[in-house]
């Protein structure tokens, strides 16, 4: 099926409105990017002079202009039936045809889907699952689909009137571990107000390269990176992180920590081990290029596992607390290095 475009007043306001009781119209479809059939559309006047990507760009805003362009040279916009060069012009009533248009990503980051998840814990209001590594929790820019956010919603249809899907708070793609999610409203309160009094507990064990000598804490405040805006830093006027951490076990070049968050900043672990000196194993953002030991070197992710959580139930009003064990590629780096704790997060008096 070929959807139409004719006499397009792309001057005007763009209506979004459904009238009551009536389906999207086609051109709200195409505007919107949410459409998977072909598209043809007739040039409009307005855009006459105009290099084609511009026109495209202002007839399709749902898709940026360096998409666009990608599509032409890939061969998948057309006009008049043939593959013209981004910069050649357009003079209205030329036909463009464009194949199947996915959907606009944002489009998916509320779209439900069927990935499974490793649940610990179940009631009317409360979830708590075991995220493996490698599963973006929320979706964003480069990861619309295929993330945490998306499975719960296939799982519990009903969290799509929860604010983010219930999930309160997060883990890193690459970090595994225990996360809890709300699927209420008044169970998200209640978890959300236990976070700021920072009474919920986040254990985690964490590989970082070095020695270290004592337990500690880390009361450092994180932020953007001034100059390396995908990073965050120890910034002086960030926002306030504390983390906790003491000695599980030490392994020639490397050291096994049990971290406690008091805070949970964006990367507050990695960044505040990094700024400590001693950064995590297998860290691509925050750790050294090299590592002494080569057996820390084969390590693809940062080594960081979520192994206990407790909180208060948000209807009982009981204590409760879940461990976790460590994933099979944390747990063999671990015996590799000889540790005691390989397979076992919650050894040592946990």
């Amino acid at each position: 099926m070929s959807l139409i475009i004719e006499n397009t007043r792309l001057n005007e306001p763009a209506n979004y409105s459904r009238s009551q009781g009536d389906s999207r119209s086609r051109d709200e479809e195409i505007i919107s990017g949410e459409t998977s059939s072909p598209v043809s559309a007739a040039v409009p006047p307005d855009c006459a002079g105009l290099r084609l990507d511009r026109a495209l760009a202002r007839m399709f805003p749902a898709y940026s202009r360096t998409r666009l362009q990608a599509w032409l040279r890939e061969g998948r916009i057309r006009v008049d039936g043939r593959v013209p060069e981004a910069s050649a012009r357009v003079w209205g009533g030329e036909r463009l045809e464009m194949d199947a248009a996915p959907a606009a990503p944002a489009a998916l980051a509320g779209a439900a889907e069927d990935i499974a998840l490793s649940i610990v814990f179940e009631d009317e209001c409360l979830l708590v699952l075991d995220k493996p590594a490698g599963l973006v929790v929320h979706p964003g820019s480069g990861n619309w689909r295929g993330t945490l956010m998306n499975a719960l919603l296939h799982h519990a249809p009903a969290l799509a009137g929860v604010p983010r899907a219930g999930i309160v708070h997060r883990l890193d793609k690459d970090t595994s571990g225990l996360l809890a999610v709300a699927k209420t409203l008044p169970a998200q309160s209640h978890l959300v107000r236990q976070l700021q009094a920072r009474t919920v507990e986040r254990h985690y064990l964490a590989l970082v390269h070095g020695a270290l000598a004592r337990d500690g804490e880390i009361d450092a405040p994180i932020a953007r990176h001034p100059v390396h805006r995908t990073k965050m830093a120890v910034v002086e006027g960030g926002r306030a992180a504390l983390t906790r951490y003491r000695v599980r076990e030490r392994l020639g070049a490397s050291t096994l920590l049990e971290c406690r968050l008091a805070t949970g900043r964006t990367h507050q672990i990695r960044v505040h081990m990094a700024h400590l000196g001693h950064p995590l194993v297998g860290d691509p953002v925050y750790g050294p290029r090299r590592a002494a030991d080569p057996r820390l070197a084969g390590f693809g992710r940062q080594a960081l596992h979520a192994f206990r959580l407790g909180l208060i139930h948000p209807a009982r009003g009981e204590a409760m607390v879940w461990l976790s064990s460590l994933p099979e590629d944390f747990s063999a780096l671990l015996a590799a290095l000889g540790s005691r704790a390989a397979g076992c997060a919650g050894a040592d008096g946990d």
